[in-house]
């Protein structure tokens, strides 16, 4: 028997209620139990993590003019408390970079002790926060803003470690740093440079070694073995250089007691506490849109918890600070790390603070062979890393630019705080600009009909500049009104409807659409209208005319539409081009460029009907390049050396096939086909005149044999029985091209070399549902719905 079964699952009961199941999938997941299991990948993902953070902690370290063995002690602590107790198990914490130009200042205003106390107050007041469950609430910070802080903060890294790269040392600020740099060149040593430069080199070439020798070499971190060359080569060739100095661990400086004017430890205990929080919590989202691609990870590792996540990042404060560490927060190199070497749960994070624990019990005459050069030179690279084009390139497509650069210029010249309370206002300035500021132009077709564009949010403010476009519209014309905005106030609505009310009373027509020239219906109890409001997409229109016109003749009827259709299909054609270059293309330019320079290569050949109501790209959630569309009416394969065959399918089969080696093909048929229609009612074999469209529905013929054949079993939907022979002849039609396929001499070939699969798809459309065909030879079972949910694979 041959069943399609729907690709959907319900979250609603019937009465419209969520379900228990839909509830708990969308609130937050419980947490993960502790119970300890050391899984294979968690002990090797803990190892590659921990070779990347032990000479990142010594670094960031160095930047900061802290004690080289705090960058140690962030880095333990942040792993295992962070790692035990956290929200989002697979992001690690330890000593961040984007806290690096905060903890400098605070070292060289307030002490390393007082810092050390800083940090435990901004751990208390995560803790606060955490409690107060207001983790999400950082989230609404602008991405410009944040980006723009840590831009700020990569150049304000980058910049101090140049001084250290050529011999010298930094100064206090990035103003300052400029201003010394000529004085460093003029004065640099060789040695210093000769290592960094080596470090840098092989920084930049270790991802890039090609072939096999590549793909095993990249399992070492590169950050690693750049170090270890680098003190390799020092050591070797006997350089005198400024070395890595880890004092005994009696001598350690804990925290002390804050010392300095309340004000300013309170505006550090602010600062330190803004930037861990929103680092470590924008990182858990980062981790979660990561951790999504795993199907192997269970439900609880993929979506963070995210006041647990502030709270374990308070409590790790509070325990590094106390130890005397910098202070932490989620790394996302090394959480990317993490994910990547095939960590499942906490324990690689807790695990890789365990082996930073013992490094700098062992490892001590070791780590103290490296150059701080090379250590200056790493932390430079991941400053400038900082400073992401692609970060550049999104909030210049966003137009949020002047936020970014504000933000950036505010960290660099003035601080963090200051830097970012710069970017937050400007934000604010921009988004407030932006709804006040609308465009309201008016211009006359050569048809008389006038249009008025509205370009933005329609507020009161714009009310005055909207009435006075609109009386400038002559009594009795015709008007087409265009919102291209998303938000309208009450006083604009009254001021456009009063408008419309008074100038169609006085003969004239007014329409109102949205963006694209899409009619805006009225809700159903303010019109005569059946239709409700479609999204900007639809393609439909009601009649002009109220209902007692339906008793025009039929004739005057046609005469109508004849005489009317031509122009308001060009008007939509040219108000949807103008609409898409204006909204959709600044979005999508950068993705079809791509696609321009590397060709398509899509993965699947699509075959439906030219039907308009089904549109492909939408039934199957796929963009541009991901499927090679073949549409004819009726979804129809013709055989090879068919009399009256179309080589145009044939050719596209055998280009989807041999060339772009598409790995599947789907033959989707849909409810409600003219075409299976007009098989039916066909007349006799013989009889008339054989135009175009008959001699192309004769493909169609031998689906309706195999539906007379009751040798063979009929196709099901949803395990009913089709409601009509239409819908009957519909689903065996999908049955019977998959057959025809096989008959093509490329598909043949692709089959039996396993490199091709075959998918039999039927939408029905007064449903909006999509149904799948899963052959089992011959007879058709059911598919699964909730197996391609739980694997992330988009089926057919």
């Amino acid at each position: 028997m041959s069943a399609c079964v729907p690709t959907r699952a319900s979250d609603s009961d019937r009465t419209g209620e969520p379900t228990d199941a839909a509830r708990k999938a969308h609130s937050p997941p419980p947490a993960p139990r502790r119970r300890f299991h050391l899984a294979g990948a968690d002990l090797s993902a803990s190892i590659a993590v921990f070779l990347i953070a032990l000479p990142l902690s010594l670094g960031i370290a160095l930047a900061t003019g802290a004690p080289l063995e705090s960058g140690l002690v962030a880095a333990a602590v942040g792993g295992i408390v962070a790692g035990v107790v956290g929200g989002a198990p697979l992001q690690v914490s330890g000593p961040a970079a984007g806290l690096t130009v905060v903890t400098a200042e605070l070292i060289q205003r307030y002490g390393w002790r007082t810092t050390c106390a800083i940090t435990v107050m901004a751990g208390v007041a995560q803790l606060g926060l955490g409690c107060l469950r207001v983790a999400r609430t950082a989230l609404a910070v602008s991405p410009a803003v944040v980006h723009g802080m840590l831009a700020g903060i990569g150049v304000t890294i980058a910049v101090a470690q140049v001084h250290i790269v050529l011999g010298g040392t930094p100064q206090s600020s990035v103003l300052a740093n400029l201003g010394a740099l000529p004085a460093q060149l003029a004065h640099l040593q060789p040695a210093a440079l000769g290592i960094s430069v080596l470090t840098l080199t092989v920084l930049l070439g270790w991802p890039r070694i090609p072939g096999r020798a590549g793909r095993i070499a990249r399992t070492i971190p590169g950050a690693l073995v750049a170090v270890t060359a680098a003190s390799a080569t020092a050591a070797l060739l006997g350089l005198s250089l400024p070395e890595v100095d880890l004092p005994s661990w009696s001598s350690h400086a804990l925290a002390g007691l804050p010392d300095g004017p309340v004000l300013g430890i309170a505006a550090a205990v602010l600062t330190t506490t803004l930037v861990c929080s929103v680092q470590s919590l924008l990182g858990a989202v980062a981790v979660d849109k990561m951790a999504a691609g795993r199907p192997d990870l269970p439900p609880e590792m993929r979506r963070s918890n995210l006041d647990r996540e502030l709270l374990s990042q308070g409590a790790s404060n509070i325990v590094s600070g106390a130890l005397g560490g910098l202070p932490v927060a989620g790394v996302a190199v090394r959480s990317t790390a993490n994910i990547n070497a095939g960590a499942v749960s906490g324990n690689s994070a807790m695990l890789h603070g365990v082996w930073v624990v013992a490094a700098t019990v062992l490892l001590v005459p070791v780590l103290e062979l490296i150059p701080l050069a090379a250590l200056a030179a790493l932390v430079m690279m991941v400053g400038i890393q900082m400073v992401s084009l692609h970060h550049i390139r999104t909030v210049t497509r966003h137009r949020e630019v002047l936020v970014y650069v504000v933000t950036t210029l505010g960290v660099i010249v003035f601080g963090v705080l200051e830097g970012v309370g710069l970017g937050v206002a400007v934000a604010v300035g921009v988004a407030m600009h932006r709804l006040a500021r609308t465009r309201i132009t008016r211009e006359e077709d050569p048809r008389g009909v006038h249009h008025v564009r509205v370009r933005g949010q329609l507020t009161f403010l714009a009310v005055p500049r909207l009435s006075r476009t609109l009386h400038q519209v002559p009594h009795g014309a015709d008007c087409v009104v265009e919102l291209d905005g998303s938000f309208m106030d009450h006083a604009a609505y009254d001021a456009l409807q009063g408008w419309q009310k008074a100038h169609t009373a006085q003969g004239g027509q007014v329409e109102v659409t949205g963006r694209g020239g899409m009619r805006i219906a009225e809700p159903a109890s303010a019109s005569h209208t059946c239709c409700r409001p479609w999204t900007p997409w639809r393609n439909h229109h009601c009649d002009d005319r109220p209902h007692h016109h339906a008793h025009t003749h039929p004739d005057a009827k046609a005469h109508s539409s004849e005489r009317t259709a031509p122009s308001r299909g060009g008007h939509q054609l040219a108000s949807g081009i103008s609409a898409f270059q204006r909204n959709t293309a600044p979005l999508v330019r950068g993705e079809l460029a791509r696609l321009a320079r590397e060709g398509q290569k899509p993965t699947q050949l699509f075959l439906t009907c030219a039907d308009s109501r089904v549109v492909t790209s939408m039934i199957t959630s796929s963009g541009p390049g991901d499927l090679f569309v073949v549409r004819n009416v009726g979804n129809l394969v013709p055989l090879p050396g068919a009399e009256s065959g179309d080589d145009s399918v044939a050719a596209a089969i055998e280009y989807a096939v041999d060339v772009l080696k598409v790995q599947s093909i789907t033959v989707c048929g849909h409810s409600g086909c003219g075409a299976m229609q007009a098989l039916l009612n066909s007349p006799p074999v013989g009889s008339g005149a054989l135009t175009p469209l008959k001699r192309w529905l004769r493909h169609g013929n031998p689906s309706l044999a195999r539906m007379a054949d009751t040798g063979l079993p009929w196709a099901r939907l949803a395990g009913r029985a089709p409601a009509d022979t239409v819908e009957q002849l519909c689903l065996t039609n999908v049955v019977q091209q998959l057959e025809h396929l096989r008959a093509h001499e490329s598909v043949a070939r692709a089959l039996e070399e396993g490199a091709l699969e075959l998918h039999g798809m039927y939408f029905h459309v007064g449903e909006a549902q999509a149904y799948l065909l899963e052959e089992r030879d011959p007879v058709f079972g059911q598919v699964d719905a909730a197996t391609y949910e739980d694997s992330g694979a988009a089926p057919a």
